[in-house]
């Protein structure tokens, strides 16, 4: 059974993970390079942009996609980044920072049009998020590198399923990894929730140690990943193709 999932929504990534394109191509052969993709302004603005900044996905959005995937019956997985982080790090739930949106997934949730998977508490390491002057900043964009602490693991997850499950008022019971990210630590710490599986492109980052109770599922099959930059900077026809072909 083919799953699509939409990653990123809530996070304040979309806004500090900021970096550009140095390698030009065409057909896959390089024909232009400029080393200063990085630096400055240039990883915000076109041609070097690569991920750079783009704004939350609006009510009226999220309720035209959603229509789309009710007629074409697919029940998205919904990836929720549970707090945005603001450029001093403090910490706003997803919910107040964004309530509009996050009603109508709630009612979406609800109705079973969606199931809602937890992307982290920040899908950043706090106190390194904002963008750099001279390089990117993708690695600071990981949540649960296994450098960070056990406590880390254990506080962000816990944190993160009790916004969102007191939020949606389910359980939330898929983790997506932000950035494919995860370690033993992390699941350890997910062991005392409610979450039964970890979706990722890759297993953990610091080993093969095997998992009692927790389902690994490898997203390189059977999936149509999407972020949520997609469907705010392309179009509905655009997602329309994908869905066919999805189909």
């Amino acid at each position: 059974m083919k799953i699509l999932r939409i990653d990123d929504v809530g996070a304040s990534s979309k806004h500090f993970n900021q970096h550009g394109r140095k390698v030009f191509r065409f057909k896959g052969v390089p024909f232009f390079y400029f080393p200063l993709a990085n630096f400055w302004f240039f990883k915000r603005v076109w041609p070097f942009k690569r991920w750079g900044v783009y704004d939350e996905l609006s009510t009226s959005e999220w309720n035209k996609y959603l229509q789309l995937f009710d007629k074409y019956q697919i029940v998205p997985i919904v990836a929720v980044t549970a707090c945005w982080v603001e450029k001093n790090g403090v910490f706003v739930p997803f919910y107040l920072k964004f309530p509009d949106e996050a009603e109508v997934l709630k009612k979406a949730v609800k109705n079973g049009k969606i199931t809602i998977a937890n992307h982290g508490l920040t899908h950043c390491v706090v106190g390194n998020h904002l963008p750099k002057i001279w390089s990117r900043n993708n690695d600071n964009h990981r949540e649960f590198w296994p450098y960070l602490s056990q406590s880390w693991h254990n506080e962000h997850i816990s944190r993160s399923q009790e916004i969102l499950e007191g939020y949606f008022g389910v359980p939330v019971e898929i983790l997506v990894p932000p950035g494919n990210i995860w370690s033993y630590k992390t699941y350890l710490a997910v062991l005392n929730t409610n979450i039964k599986k970890i979706i990722c492109g890759r297993y953990m980052a610091d080993g093969e140690k095997k998992m009692d109770g927790i389902e690994f599922v490898d997203d390189k099959e059977n999936f149509l990943l999407l972020h949520d930059r997609d469907l705010k900077l392309k179009d509905e026809d655009w997602l329309t193709k994908q869905l066919l072909s999805f189909k």
